[in-house]
Formats: structure tokens, sequence, C-alpha cells
């Protein structure tokens, strides 16, 4: 029953992840938003929602495990599996002048959700400081995208915005999505948990990272098989900042989260690790090569692995 909420619970998320991104988009577009704040608001944040309502669904159950398990699994998943397999796929070109934007941006993230936790919880005061980052990126992003924009003359083919009932029944039904499934995979996710004697935290780590990592997974793979592997890094990157900064802050300003200990002593670093990975190989040649995808894959292989081992 337990591996069937999850299997339902992830559904619910995917579905309800794709109809928050149309209905937000949609509603966007009917009010004049541009096309460059969209993507780097709106889509961000709904590849994201899963994660979101299944950590704040877990902090708020007495559940710290799998709700900073949940974010820390995703941002290893994101790089070692997602990007991996994107590469594997097609190699992954990087854009230079994005890049010297975001990296920092993620180094830094990473940095602080690391710092935080050796404090042993994560606060109000640190997810305030968290989402007050999160809104300075996208902000900057903003303005550094619209300049480039501009400065190359670039023409951003806008559709025809839909009628605003259905966009606005959109959004709000995939947010009952989210908020079913997530209460859905969060109780699968404890009850295996307990049923198999195995910490919170482990399933935070492995099946809820997992699954809540599936539209990330879904865009990456059919960006790269499309012939539009940049997509991949882009999607990535940005998503494990989103995490770190808006998924913890939010979780955390809403109701304070214990930093589990092993996170803190093995998990957190494999995270920094595989964070590093990524930088060093998108600077070396602005682009990801199939044998970098296949170390990233068998990075995630073996850190798997190793907590069956060690479960």
């Amino acid at each position: 029953m337990f591996w069937l909420f999850i299997a339902i619970g992830l559904v619910l998320l995917t579905i309800g992840a794709e109809a928050l991104i149309r209905g937000a988009t949609s509603i966007a577009r009917r009010f004049g938003l541009s096309e460059l704040l969209i993507g780097v608001t709106l889509v961000g944040f709904g590849t994201s929602s899963p994660e979101l309502v299944s950590s704040l669904g877990a902090a708020l159950a007495g559940s710290p495990g799998v709700a900073v398990g949940n974010v820390v699994g995703s941002n290893i998943a994101n790089i070692l599996l997602i990007l991996g397999v994107a590469a594997l796929i097609a190699p992954v070109p990087v854009a230079s002048e994005g890049f010297r934007r975001d990296a920092p941006a993620l180094i830094a993230a990473t940095l602080m959700a690391i710092g935080v936790s050796m404090t042993g919880e994560y606060g109000r005061i640190a997810g305030g400081v968290f989402l007050f980052a999160l809104v300075a990126y996208i902000v900057v992003a903003y303005v550094t995208e619209k300049r480039a924009a501009e400065a190359h003359l670039l023409d951003v083919p806008h559709e025809e915005p839909r009628p605003l009932l259905p966009s606005l029944i959109f959004a709000a039904a995939g947010l009952a999505l989210l908020a079913g499934g997530a209460k859905l995979l969060v109780s699968g996710a404890i009850g295996i948990a307990t049923a198999l004697n195995v910490s919170e935290t482990l399933i935070g780590l492995t099946i809820v990272a997992i699954g809540t990592s599936l539209p990330e997974l879904v865009t990456s793979v059919v960006a790269s098989l499309r012939g539009k592997s940049d997509l991949a890094f882009g999607n990535v990157i940005g998503s494990n900042i989103y995490n770190t900064l808006g998924i913890l802050g939010a979780t955390a300003l809403v109701h304070p989260v214990a930093a589990p200990f092993a996170i803190i002593r093995f998990d957190n670093w494999i995270m920094a690790a595989a964070t590093a990975a990524l930088v060093l190989f998108a600077a070396t040649r602005n682009r990801i090569e199939r044998w970098e995808g296949a170390l990233l894959v068998a990075g995630y292989a073996a850190y798997i692995a190793f907590l069956a081992v060690n479960a």
C-alpha cells in the first residue's frame, strides 16, 4: 500500500507540475509579462514545485530526514543522473555569459546550505536569507538576460494568450494535484521507512528525491533528444538554485527543520563534489562531453550503491 501511495503521488506531482507551469505561463502572458521573465521565474519554480510541496509537507509532518534529504538528494540527482544522461544523449553546450552568472550563484547556494546545516537546524532566519538571495538571483538573471537580448536584437516570438479562466483552472488544478501528490508521497515514504526499518533520511535522499526530480529528468532528456541539449544545462543549474534557496528557504521559514546528522556528515559533501564537477566540466571546454556524462552517471550509481550497502 505504501508503494502504491508513492507511485500515485509521483504521478500526481508530475501532472500537477505540468498543469501549474501551463496555467501560470498563460496567466503571465495574459497580463503582458515577458517570455524572459516567465522562463526565469515561473518555469523554474514550476519544475521545482514537487520538491517544494514534498519538503514542506514532510517538515510539517515532523520528518526532517525526508524534508532535507529530498532537497540534497534532488540536487545530487540533477547533476549526476539527469545532466549525466543528457550529456550521454548529446554533448551539452554551455553558454559562457549565463555560466559566468549562474555558476557563482550555484556555488554560493550550495555553500550556504552546507554552512547552515552545520548549526544543526535550518531556522526561520536562515530561511528568510535564502529566499532573499533567491529573489536577488532572479532580479540579476532577468536584468542580464534582458540586456543580452536587447544587445543581440533577439526577436522572441510571443504566443497568443489563452482566455484567463481556463488558465486559472489549470493553475489551481496543478496546485491541488501537487498538494495531494505530495501528501501521498510523504506518507508512503515514511511508511516504507518504518516498515523496512531504514531511516527517513535514506528514503528522502533516494525515492523521494528521484521522484520529485522527474520533471527535470523529462525536460532534460526531451531537450537532448530534440537537439536542444543546451536547455538541459540551464534546467539543471537553475533547478538546483531554486531547490537550495527556494525550497529549503520556504520550508525553514514556515517550519524550522533539523539538519539530519547523516546528511551533514556525508551527503552534503557529495552534493558539493557534484557541484564542483559540474563547474569544472562546464568551464573547461564550454560543454559537457559524453565521457563526462558517463562519469557523472557512474558517480550517481556509486552513490546509490553506497547508500544501499550502508542502509
